[in-house]
Formats: C-alpha cells, structure tokens, sequence
C-alpha cells in the first residue's frame, strides 16, 4: 500500500515526488540510472553556481567538507557519499521521495542518517524553488554532516524532536532548525559566515544574509530563538549568529522540558526587532559591534 504524500503548510500545489515505492520509514531508492542527461546537467549549473556564490561567503568546515559530495558534474551516487560520511562521522544519506512526516524525519535524524529528497527541480526552477530538492538536500546540507560536532548536533535534533511530540513542542522546536540548521550564521575570524542549508543553496538569500542592512543580526541565545517566529516564503527578516558550532551543541544539549514550559509563558519574539541586551551585530560595511 502507498504511503501518502506529505505536506506542510497550506498550499494548493501537489506534493513533488513518487512515494508509490516508499517503505514504511519513508526512505526509498535512490534509482541514479534513472536520472536524465538533461538533470546531470541541470545539478553541474546548479553546482557551479552556487560553489561560485559560496566561496568567500560559507565557513571553512562547509567549505572543506564540499569535495566529499564528489564529482560537480553529474548527480552523486548516494551510496558512494554514504561510504565516506559513514567513515567521518558514523552518518549515512538515505533517499526518500520528498517530504516526509516530522515523527519518521527525527527518527532517521536520531539514528545518524539524514534524508535527501531524489528528484531534482526543473530548469524553470534555476532560481527559486519552494520546497526541498536534491540539490537543496545534497550541496546545503550534506557536507556539515562531515564535521563531527555538528553532526553530533544533528542527531541531537532528532532526539529532542522525538521528545517535544511527547510535549506538544514541536512548534517550538522547529524554530530552532529553522534558525540554525537553515538560516545560520557563525562569526569568525573573517567575520559572519554561512552554514545555515537555507542560504547556502539560494543565490539570493546569500547576499542577503551577509550584505543586506535589512535584516536583523542577534547573538544565539536559545530562548530567544525558540520565542522567534520565521516566514517561510521571503527573505529572512532576522538571522541568529553562533559563535561556533561546540556553542551550538553545548547550549542544545540541556533538557529543553522546563525552558519550554518557561517560553510558553513568554510573548513570541520578531526577528526583525531587537530585545534589550541582546547582541546585535553591525550593519554590513560596520567596524564596531555594539549591544
């Protein structure tokens, strides 16, 4: 029997993806025969534009770990990823139709083993697309998953998801994934940098992450972050900057049950408008960083 197809918000599109041959976990086949000469083709442009668009703008552990998503000119075997990410950090990529529901995405997530959706966008999608593709899945996601303390992170994540369904949570938590996971920043010693999937793999929130005056840039505080709500059709309004990634586990490592009752008491945060003693990071083009 075929598992229904999975989506989130409301939308009148159809969901994207074949998930007539899903196993009950959700995951599926990769089928790299079956890709078309025309979508190796589409995955090198989208490769070579956004490697072009990340060099001087993603951190160094994204950046060392691209090389092991393999060759730039054709879509990667997922197998053949598995291999070296199973020898880095104990994670493995699994292939699933597109989409999935949120119980199965931490379980898989929990167990080391990340879900990259298989099909790929069209070429009149070049630019934008709505939801998550392999490319989104693969080249924004996939290389952090080599670094061994954001790995550890990850499965982090998705034990603390299987815990917040128990606690009714679940809102909550996802604006924390949303803030890091997607749409992180980190400062280093050459200033605010990427990490976050979101941004890594869309040419336009990129610059507007980094360059852009509009959007408000804070300091991680984890409560903040779960008071803050996000938009998921536009440019990002605020971003949350991690001073590295062993702050990122270490302050997500505590039992989130009394910090969730704590925040439910509190009103929802804007991204774009900054709490009293927070630290705000400069405008673009700024020296000085002032609270």
């Amino acid at each position: 029997m075929a598992l229904p197809p999975v989506t989130y918000g409301a939308t009148e599109r159809a969901p994207r993806g074949d998930y007539a041959t899903a196993r009950e976990d959700y995951t599926c086949d990769q089928c790299w025969d079956g890709y078309t000469p025309q979508q190796h083709r589409m995955y090198a442009r989208l490769y070579a534009r956004q490697h072009r668009l990340v060099r001087a703008r993603a951190c160094d552990e994204y950046l060392g770990a691209l090389v092991h998503l393999g060759s730039e000119h054709n879509i990667p075997r997922f197998e053949d990823i598995c291999a070296r990410l199973r020898r880095a950090t104990g994670w493995e990529i699994v292939a699933v139709p597109g989409l999935i529901p949120e119980d199965n995405f931490f379980s898989l997530l929990a167990a080391r083993r990340f879900p990259v959706t298989v099909w790929l966008r069209t070429p009149e999608e070049f630019d934008y697309i709505v939801e998550p593709d392999l490319f989104h899945d693969l080249f924004g996601h996939v290389p952090l998953l080599f670094d061994p303390v954001f790995a550890d992170y990850m499965q982090a994540y998705g034990e603390g998801g299987l815990k917040a369904q128990r606690r009714n949570a679940l809102e909550l938590l996802s604006r924390l994934y949303w803030y890091t996971v997607e749409f992180g920043l980190i400062d280093t010693a050459h200033g605010l940098r990427v990490y976050g999937a979101g941004i890594l793999s869309s040419p336009g929130e990129i610059d507007h992450a980094l360059s852009h005056p509009a959007p408000l840039r804070i300091g991680f505080d984890l409560r903040r972050v779960l008071r803050t709500v996000y938009e998921i059709d536009d440019f990002q309004k605020g971003y949350f900057v991690i001073d590295s990634f062993a702050q990122l586990f270490e302050q997500t490592a505590q039992d989130f049950t009394p910090i969730y009752e704590e925040v439910r008491r509190l009103p929802p945060c804007r991204p774009d408008r900054a709490e009293a003693g927070e630290l705000v990071f400069p405008e673009p083009g700024s020296l000085l960083r002032g609270r």
